[in-house]
């Protein structure tokens, strides 16, 4: 009697045989081969209905987080529950040129995923109004009189004192920021007023706050804490979710011989602003530079910093350059004009004997004012005459001199070096006088298009200033437009063409740069990106409580950390040149909790940066997500492809 052994595929405790007196062999043959077709169409079926099933399963969960953030968007705007006792708090004070603002932030206790970061959103009052407060003067106008700083700087601290929990007070860091007004004082000047904070504040106030929480900070430290702030709000360090998602490959600084990773592209930003113009973007692949003084120069401007809590870990390495521009901001760049057509005019009047622009009746054409508008500049007791012509092509043509390029490959304005951009797959932030310039007058807002945004400019300039103003006084431009952003509108709009496609090369036909004044409905500030940096050790590898035995509670995990040293960012590249002045380690209270903070950090291994500036991780490594998604993808294929091969076993002779 014949039998059937069937072990393929199976492991040998699955070896089993049938007798055909338990399974008849079927006489028609035909019949045989119709069983054979629908079981494997079955097993197809079933086969595709799961891979449907698995992919309905991880897109219903990207949809559920997309949800989630949106209703994390909503509920930001909510006021802030301040009787929950594990919701956190953090001050930031940022001392700028013409006044001082004090930010404070709050955040829910975090998940212990050390590549999370923590959920920082701004304070919002019983009312949902955001807790900000400014006051004038400048902090640097105390340059002279520093013991008067405190008094200044206390309505300020009073303001946070009353919105934070009192309970709360003790574990709550406060960080004093300083940034272009101090950076123009001599040192002795600012170590004076830093020096009376420090020593001042503590007394009247129960903040964590030591030495290293007030500084300077430069304008290349500002520039990446503003980057990081947009892309943090954009969730652009979170993980990659689903397949629509722009991706971009990465080559890790200081490890380009490893394997490219894939993560989220992060946006760059544009922001011009009265005085200046900067542009900081992520600079994804390594670089090579036309010498070894543009290479110099570049480590100077590229900044690299690690997401992650461990320093050890590289995938959450970031690269961003970052270069600002003094006077090339809408107002100096003006100016700048204005002094050039002065100067001009009264030499070829002196050499020609002409009084074009000295008299009313004869003056200067202006092709970047309105048609027909009258302007005046006034120097040294003399007084020139401007009418608008209102030509925006000639008004381009005649500013171009101003960006100052060089022939040199990979510059931008003033001869500056800059790393290539990939314009196909990139996105740009346009902020302060990118938004002005193409929404309070032109109501363009938004998606940038070189030709429209020509266009409408164009039309502008060329419309008599008469009907400008009457198009003003029907309330037909932005609410916060005035006189004059009406007068300078085709000048400025001239110079943001000119800086955007020609200073920084963006092609004429560059579609993703989006002119904004928030985002998600949130002014966004460099001090968010600044909060996010300080408090880049907070995500633990544990939450408290989980290892036996081990806890570090918020208080005592700060005091910890400031004894660690905060260093400057570093130039991208293996080469360990600091790039920005470290500040002094600060030195905690004694009987602070070192060894359990430092046993709690990273799973027993300290999170102590050795040269690079370090902050949290946001994102997962999407080759994980990846192959979670495919294993899943394997296991119910190769189970269907057993079943397949069991049913041909049975029938086919």
């Amino acid at each position: 009697m014949g039998r059937i052994s069937i072990s393929c595929l199976f492991p040998a405790s699955w070896h089993f045989s049938i007798s055909p007196a338990g399974c008849p062999r079927i006489l028609n043959t035909h019949l045989r081969q119709i069983i054979v077709i629908s079981i494997l169409a079955a097993a197809v079926s079933l086969l595709y209905f799961s891979v449907v099933i698995i992919r309905n399963k991880y897109g219903r969960l990207s949809r559920d987080k997309k949800f989630q953030r949106y209703l994390a968007r909503v509920t930001d705007i909510e006021a802030t529950d301040t009787n929950n006792p594990n919701v956190n708090y953090g001050i930031v004070v940022d001392c700028g040129s013409s006044g001082s603002r004090i930010f404070v932030y709050c955040w829910p206790r975090h998940n212990g995923n050390p590549h999370d970061l923590l959920d920082i959103r701004q304070m919002r009052d019983k009312n949902r109004k955001p807790v900000v407060m400014k006051i004038k003067p400048g902090i640097s106008e105390f340059a002279t009189s520093p013991e008067k700083v405190s008094d200044y700087i206390s309505p300020l601290l009073n303001f946070a004192a009353e919105h934070v929990p009192r309970a709360k007070h003790k574990e709550t860091p406060l960080y004093i920021l300083c940034t272009a007004g101090m950076r123009i004082l001599p040192e002795s000047q600012q170590s004076a007023i830093l020096e009376d904070l420090l020593t001042d504040i503590p007394v009247h106030f129960d903040f964590l706050f030591s030495d290293s929480h007030a500084e300077v900070i430069s304008g290349k430290q500002e520039g990446v804490y503003a980057w990081i702030g947009i892309n943090f709000v954009l969730g652009r360090f979170e993980h990659i979710e689903d397949d629509d998602e722009a991706v971009v490959e990465v080559n890790i600084p200081g490890s380009e011989s490893s394997e490219a990773i894939l993560r989220k592209r992060t946006a760059g930003i544009l922001d011009m602003g009265g005085v200046s113009t900067q542009i900081a973007y992520e600079v994804p692949k390594t670089v090579s530079f036309a010498s070894s003084q543009q290479e110099e120069i570049a480590k100077n401007l590229l900044a690299e910093f690690n997401l992650g809590c461990d320093v050890h870990q590289t995938e959450h390495v970031y690269r961003v350059y970052v270069a600002t521009f003094l006077g090339f901001g809408g107002n100096a760049a003006r100016q700048r004009y204005e002094d050039r057509i002065f100067a001009n005019t009264i030499q070829k009047n002196r050499l020609l004997g002409k009084q074009t622009g000295l008299i009313p009746d004869t003056p200067y054409l202006d092709p970047c004012l309105p048609l027909d508008i009258k302007d005046e500049i006034q120097q040294n007791g003399q007084t020139l005459y401007l009418r608008g012509t209102g030509d925006f092509d000639l008004c381009r043509e005649t500013i171009q001199p101003f960006m100052n390029k060089t022939n040199e490959t990979q510059t931008s304005l003033n001869g500056v070096y800059q790393p290539p951009i990939h314009f196909q797959n990139s996105e740009f932030y346009g902020f302060s006088e990118f938004y002005y310039c193409t929404e309070d007058v032109l109501r363009m807002g938004g998606d940038y298009n070189a030709a429209t945004f020509t266009k409408a400019a164009k039309d502008y300039c060329a419309t008599k200033w008469s009907i400008l103003r009457e198009r003003f006084d029907r309330g037909l431009y932005a609410s916060h437009a005035d006189l004059h952003r009406l007068k300078y509108q085709c000048f400025k709009s001239a110079w943001m063409f000119e800086v955007f496609h020609r200073g920084f090369s963006f092609p004429v036909n560059y579609k993703n740069l989006k002119t904004a004044l928030q985002v998600y409905d949130k002014e966004v500030q460099w001090t968010l990106g600044a909060i996010l940096y300080r408090t880049r050790f907070l995500p633990l590898r544990y939450p408290a409580g989980d290892l036996p035995g081990q806890s570090c509670s918020l208080a005592g995990l700060l005091l910890c950390l400031q004894s660690l040293p905060v260093l400057g960012l570093l130039p991208g590249g293996p080469a360990r040149h600091p790039s920005l002045p470290a500040a002094a380690p600060a030195h905690p209270p004694q009987n602070a909790p070192r060894r359990l903070c430092r046993h709690h950090l990273a799973g027993g291994r300290p999170c102590v940066p050795e040269d690079r500036w370090s902050l949290v991780s946001a994102t997962e490594s999407p080759r994980k997500t990846f192959q979670r998604k495919s294993h899943s993808c394997l296991r119910v294929s190769a189970l269907y492809s057993h079943l397949v091969l069991f049913f041909l076993s049975l029938f086919v002779p």
